[in-house]
């Protein structure tokens, strides 16, 4: 199914739409891609405010740092478009990493979907953009979702702004043609990596990799649950997004 330009919709639908694609991302992750003793958790709270799904580690506090089993865990490196890395270590040497616990549980990746409302304004962004410096900064893991254009606050994308804290290249990040929405994974070990997906409406999504130690992750199956929460979406909201006309709301004074 074609990602759909949202930006014909108000930003309350797309709200209401991010919110249950997150249930299923969540309930995807938790059907076994996980592996043993890893649980997708939404809107608990981390560092910042509340992101829209976690992978946290509830393993007991002696097996932490063994690699995890089970599950679909990857090695590989991912195929992604784009693949950055970063061989500055000053930010993981920088500060002591917090570790963030609930219930004795070890928050250890996240997963973000921008909402137009991180785009509003400067503060609105420039607080998005700390609470993922910070995250990655610390450790934790990212994937970022961004199925809306750049803005003035984010000229080219948010994993340009993203990156650009961590390393200054040479070459710097432009949007292949036609393609101007971005899926972002972020390895936060001590080596930064950056695994970069420009898509644009009316593509297919891509699965994307979701880190949870060291280099190994599994793949977050974006297309099917957004498929799945479009589908049940009432067909007078899929109009509206597809057309970006308003629903004509019937008179009842009318015969």
């Amino acid at each position: 199914m074609p990602i759909h330009d949202w930006t014909r919709s108000y930003a309350g639908l797309f709200h209401d739409f991010h919110q249950s694609w997150t249930i299923r991302i969540k309930d995807a992750l938790n059907a076994g891609r996980l592996p043993k003793g890893l649980t997708a958790l939404v809107e608990q709270r981390t560092l910042w405010k509340e992101p829209d799904v976690l992978a946290i580690d509830v393993r007991e506090p002696d097996r932490r740092g063994t690699t995890p089993t089970g599950g679909t865990l990857l090695l590989e490196p991912p195929a992604t478009r784009i693949v950055r890395k970063s061989s500055r270590e000053a930010y993981a040497d920088k500060a002591n990493r917090i570790v963030i616990k609930r219930n004795l549980a070890q928050t250890i990746a996240l997963i973000e979907i921008v909402s137009p409302g991180n785009k509003d304004g400067k503060l609105a962004f420039g607080e998005f953009l700390e609470k993922s410096l910070e995250f990655i900064r610390k450790g934790i893991h990212l994937l970022v979702i961004d199925l809306f254009p750049p803005t003035k606050r984010d000229p080219f994308g948010v994993h340009r702004a993203i990156w650009d804290e961590f390393e200054n290249e040479d070459v710097e990040f432009t949007f292949p043609e036609g393609k101007n929405l971005i899926l972002a994974s972020y390895n936060a070990g001590r080596e930064k990596e950056a695994y970069v997906e420009p898509v644009a409406v009316g593509d297919s999504l891509p699965d994307m990799p979701l880190f949870l130690i060291d280099n190994y992750y599994v793949q977050v199956p974006l297309e099917s649950t957004y498929q799945t929460t479009w589908s049940v979406l009432p067909e007078v909201w899929q109009k509206y997004v597809e057309t970006g006309v308003l629903p004509k709301v019937a008179d009842e004074t009318e015969e």
